[in-house]
């Protein structure tokens, strides 16, 4: 059981240049999300960052919004944040799967993204998972998404953030 094992993850990074993140949430379980929003709130700021928050009507809209947002180049990152806790149907698994597959997506896009989507199989895991003062999913998934905003600073002063290493002779791309 998961709740038994220790865990560690990585402290907020320390950023030298101002931070901004959206948080994007879906309130479809308002206590939940209440407390994810808590947490990821919490750690971005004691990690000296600013935040705005949109809300969406659920999980499979969550990556929708942050590519719609991404336009706005003032954001350095997103924090995703829901909850889908399993009933009767398989609608559940639609949506886990199509909601991370679609942040994933957008990372491997080179969004920087944390993935704060609770996925549980009742009410009473939720509730543990997103308690800002247990084991606060949202403030790991602000965290999540600044180390990844770190790493994209990292490597663009390396200069390795510009395209697939090299442009065809005679092809004038288009963001050059």
């Amino acid at each position: 059981m998961a709740s038994n094992e220790a865990h560690e993850g990585l402290p907020a990074p320390v950023f030298d240049a101002p931070t901004k993140l959206l948080i994007v949430v879906a309130p479809f379980y308002r206590d939940i999300a209440d407390e994810l929003l808590k947490g990821a709130r919490a750690a971005i700021e004691g990690a000296g960052a600013t935040h705005e928050t949109i809300e969406v009507p659920g999980a499979l809209e969550v990556p929708t919004a942050i590519r719609l947002a991404s336009r706005d180049e003032s954001f350095d990152g997103f924090v995703a944040l829901g909850c889908v806790i399993r009933g009767e149907t398989t609608h559940y698994e639609t949506v886990c799967a199509d909601s991370s597959r679609g942040l994933s997506m957008l990372g491997l896009g080179g969004l920087c993204v944390g993935n704060g989507i609770l996925t549980v199989e009742n009410r009473a895991q939720a509730e543990v998972r997103a308690e800002a003062a247990g084991q606060d999913k949202g403030g790991g998934a602000a965290i999540a998404a600044m180390h990844l905003i770190a790493l994209a600073r990292r490597f663009a002063k390396a200069g390795r953030l510009t395209g697939a290493g090299f442009r065809p002779a005679g092809f004038q791309v288009a963001d050059s």
